[in-house]
């Protein structure tokens, strides 16, 4: 039996956050796989254990503390070459005790900004942008020739918590038309402190200083990262090719579907979760659920290892 056939071995890790907002990783001692890396703490779940009961085992086992189990924030897919993983990870409402590493692990509170900093297994990083990454990202529909309207409603979203958004380009505009409500909608985001990606167009997104969301074309053209690091670049995916396309050109984010089938692409059916999931496993991106999504879906793209949610008519019209 590979890898691939073997039942995942499901894993459940804590997120514990002190006063100060610092959040604690352990990082794997010699003599394990991984050796070396930081992870969130946890450890195996055994038969019949639920993952309440085996991560506040886990926890108490490692760290010497009682712990209160709260929400669940993920649950990660992973393939790794010798064998497969789910890793659930809930948030630690509370705990008693000081976190020590008793099983000789050495122990860092780290700001969340800092994160991402941290070598970790590929299983841990969905779990990292879970925490400090937008869970929604609003796809613009198109302007038309009512540019005010659609400016007004852009704003609406920034103020009402979007804070991640595709440009799409406008076909009822020349580019130079488009080039400057790009302008104008690039400043506002930026105002509002929030990640501003222009569709396909990467030179005007280096003129804006804005990131880029490649087509699944353009990412079999490309052969290195289009943009420098700190403009984020993102892609669109539809298999596992596109998947680790995107991963070798170290895209900060991808959106992969469509999921469920959409009244753009009428009679054209959707994954599904269950196709998503497993295409999750093959990398460690944090990856948006498309197609046909809603704001009440977040939860369950969530379940199967998803970021969030990506959309248009469902996020935009949200705002109104």
């Amino acid at each position: 039996m590979t890898a691939t056939d073997a039942k995942p071995v499901d894993v459940v890790a804590g997120v514990l956050q002190d006063a100060r907002g610092r959040i604690l990783l352990a990082r794997r001692t010699k003599g394990r796989d991984l050796a070396g890396l930081w992870e969130f703490p946890g450890g195996k779940r055994e038969p019949g254990e639920t993952s309440e009961a085996a991560l506040a085992r886990e926890l108490h086992e490692e760290l010497g503390i009682d712990v209160e189990v709260g929400a669940p924030l993920i649950s990660v897919p992973q393939q790794y070459p010798h064998k497969r993983l789910r890793l659930d990870v809930r948030r630690i409402a509370s705990w008693h005790g000081t976190p020590r590493g008793h099983e000789g692990q050495a122990l860092a509170w780290a700001p969340p900004h800092m994160l991402a900093s941290y070598a970790m297994p590929p299983a841990d990083r969905p779990v990292v942008a879970a925490l400090v990454q937008p869970d929604r990202y609003l796809v613009t529909p198109d302007p038309g020739r009512d540019t005010a309207s659609w400016l007004s409603t852009l704003q609406v979203a920034l103020d009402s918590g979007i804070r991640r958004i595709q440009l799409r380009p406008a076909p009822a505009h020349d580019r130079e038309s488009f080039r400057a409500l790009a302008r104008i909608a690039v400043g506002r985001c930026r105002i509002a402190g929030v990640d501003v990606l222009l569709n396909a167009d990467i030179e005007l997104a280096l003129e804006l200083g804005a990131g880029v969301h490649l087509r699944d074309a353009q990412l079999r053209e490309l052969s290195q990262r289009p943009l420098p690091e700190g403009l984020p670049v993102a892609a669109s995916c539809h298999d596992v090719e596109g998947l680790s396309r995107a991963e070798r050109l170290r895209c900060d984010f991808v959106v992969l579907g469509p999921v469920a089938a959409t009244t753009t692409h009428p009679g054209v059916p959707g994954m599904g979760w269950n196709a998503f999931s497993a295409l999750r496993e093959s990398v460690s991106l944090p990856i948006y659920a498309i197609g046909g999504m809603t704001s009440d879906d977040i939860a369950i793209a969530r379940t199967h290892g998803g970021q969030g949610i990506a959309a248009i008519r469902a996020l935009w019209t949200q705002s109104l």
